[in-house]
């Protein structure tokens, strides 16, 4: 790993790719419902959360993954196809613990796969930023 290789503009865009995903995946249109419901949440619930909490750490902790991701990938000979493979490959590893603790809480495989799928598009949409803006 060196780590003159790691764009730091690259991580914060990556990182914070999540939310464009996350703003999608969890729509109504896509999961949003869906999850809701295996969630075990309402409407009103998820409203009297607090926004600036919730996206601040989700924030931080996506740009967290992508440097990390970023680290891993801190190689002259990294490329875009090679970024979204191992953003992929972590997403892989993600959707395990996430299944795990959501099968000890529970939860329904409709529900691990709706929180896991969203790990591995939107680790692998980080891996082909990172890849591809060296």
């Amino acid at each position: 790993m060196d780590m003159n290789l790691v764009n730091w503009a690259a991580v914060v865009v990556a990182g914070l790719s999540a939310f464009a995903v996350g703003g999608i995946w969890y729509s109504r249109a896509l999961f949003g419902n869906a999850w809701m419901t295996d969630s075990g949440l309402t409407e009103d619930q998820i409203k009297a959360g607090n926004k600036g909490k919730i996206f601040g750490f989700t924030a931080l902790f996506s740009i967290i993954m992508s440097a990390n991701l970023a680290m891993f990938l801190a190689d002259a000979k990294t490329d875009m196809a090679w970024g979204a493979t191992a953003g992929f490959l972590a997403g892989i590893w993600t959707f395990g613990a996430i299944a795990t603790h959501s099968l000890f809480e529970l939860k329904s495989w409709r529900h691990i796969f709706i929180n896991g799928g969203y790990s591995i598009v939107s680790l692998t949409l980080m891996g082909l930023i990172l890849g591809a803006w060296r």
